[in-house]
């Protein structure tokens, strides 16, 4: 059973990798300073697992705390790696932060992992890489121009790291570089999913917590865009789709299946959904009416953007499988679970 670390496990994002990592056979190991999530989560995935994960709190910034957990699991085979600030609208506010935290952390992690051995890595990336791209659907191919918001340039800037690393001949490490569009949803069984600290920063739950009466309205941030209702586009993947996706890409690393030292994927349904076709699709899954309003636009949003997934399901075999009435579905039953 392959050991496989995965930072940032209790997030939203990791929390559902653990799960089916785990079920897939795995042996997924924690790392997280919960900055950004909450220690229920291991509750949760201990009720969906019959199990507990083993769980280390702790700041991948910390290179000393890394290596300890390096040091007590011993044979790690791979990296999965989240741990990252996630919102464009924050990291437009708190650049430093961002940063500090998402490039950091990344150099940390490649720092240590040499030192024992690991030559794994699974890289949680985004497709706000892309900038605001010249054309549509956007492949691995699509030219990265200027990111929008200092969350993107993060992203771009830990991409660049991982291939000048990889390129170094002294380094051997071996990376999938996944291109997230926009998670969302939750487990099918209601135990773990979008779990928001404060005021959310993504659609969906702000969606959920308004049908939920926790916000007053949603307030969409734009009208006026060149897109088919004048609200943003973007590519919606249920979140358990995407945790599978890296199970593939773990998979694939292990095998020794991947022909270059880095490899990109797009990780999106190959479909856009305008913000006001989510909301009717959210009032179309849930019954209810939600309240919302037009707003001002937000700085560093892009107007459209959504994946060709081709590569993914040529190379990697993987195509995502829920729809987005079923995603949505699934976060009003995870939102009703929080009262």
């Amino acid at each position: 059973m392959s050991k496989i670390l995965v930072t940032g496990g209790a997030g939203y994002i990791g929390s559902h990798a653990v799960v089916e990592l785990a079920q897939a056979g795995y042996e997924p190991v924690i790392v997280d300073d919960f900055s950004n999530s909450k220690e229920s989560v291991l509750a949760g995935l201990r009720a969906i697992l019959g199990r507990d994960v083993p769980c280390h709190h702790v700041d991948c910034g910390d290179a000393e705390a890394l290596r300890g957990v390096f040091r007590q699991e011993g044979n790690i085979a791979g990296v999965i790696h989240f741990a990252a600030f996630k919102a464009v609208g924050e990291s437009v506010q708190k650049p430093l932060a961002y940063f500090h935290n998402n490039v950091g952390s990344l150099l940390t992690l490649l720092q240590v992992m040499p030192e024992f051995g690991v030559e794994n890595l699974v890289f949680s990336s985004s497709c706000t890489v892309y900038g605001n791209p010249d054309a549509l659907p956007v492949t691995e191919a699509t030219p990265t121009k200027p990111a929008t918001s200092p969350y993107g340039r993060t992203k771009q800037m830990c991409e660049d790291i991982v291939h000048d690393v990889s390129g170094a001949s002294s380094n051997k490490l071996r990376t999938i570089l996944l291109r997230y569009f926009n998670p969302i949803g939750a487990h099918a069984s209601a135990k773990i999913g979008e779990l928001p600290l404060g005021t959310p920063n993504n659609l969906v739950p702000f969606i959920t917590q308004t049908a939920a009466g926790i916000r007053e309205k949603l307030t969409i941030f734009g009208d006026d865009y060149a897109t088919p209702d004048g609200t943003n586009v973007r590519d919606y993947i249920h979140v358990v789709d995407l945790a599978k996706a890296h199970v593939v890409a773990v998979q694939r690393l292990l095998d020794r299946k991947a022909p270059d030292t880095v490899e990109t994927f797009n990780v999106g349904t190959g479909h856009g959904n305008t913000v006001l076709e989510v909301v009717q699709a959210f009032e179309q899954a849930s019954g209810q009416q939600l309240n919302y309003s037009i707003g001002p636009r937000r700085p560093g949003d892009v107007p459209a953007i959504y994946a060709d997934a081709t590569k993914a399901e040529t190379v990697l075999g993987f195509k995502t499988e829920t729809s987005l009435l079923d995603s949505l579905a699934s976060a009003w039953k995870w939102q009703q679970t929080l009262g």
